[in-house]
This record gives structure tokens, sequence and C-alpha cells, in this order.
């Protein structure tokens, strides 16, 4: 079994009617990073989660956890 961090990103983001280009610029950081964490192809530092938690307004285990990736 290989452990893997994952989200709930897409979902949030979508309750709130924001684009990723417009998550990406609150958090401060490109679409292509939202992007890339929403599709499990990059896991976001502790600094980056916890910042894209705190602009969607709920805590970061409930938008990252660790999951297996099989």
């Amino acid at each position: 079994m290989t452990e893997r961090l994952l989200n709930g990103l897409r979902e949030e983001r979508d309750r709130l009617g924001l684009t990723q280009a417009e998550l990406a610029q609150r958090v401060g950081v490109s679409r292509k990073t939202i992007n890339t964490i929403e599709n499990l192809v990059f896991s976001p530092s502790a600094l980056l989660a916890i910042r894209i938690a705190q602009v969607i307004g709920k805590p970061v285990e409930a938008l990252f956890w660790i999951g297996d990736a099989g």
C-alpha cells in the first residue's frame, strides 16, 4: 500500500464558486499550482496547504488527508 496526500480542494473550490485562477490569486500561487494539487500531481508544502485552507475557510485536515494511492 502506498500512501499519498489526497484532497477535497476541487469540491470546496466549486462549493465557493471559485475558478482555479481566482483561488490561485487569493492564495498567491499560479493557476497551474492549484490544478496540479487538485489532480494529485503535486503535494503542497505544509505552509501552502495551510494558506489554501485559510482562504477556503476550512481546517487544513478537512481539505487534505493521507490516503491509499491504490
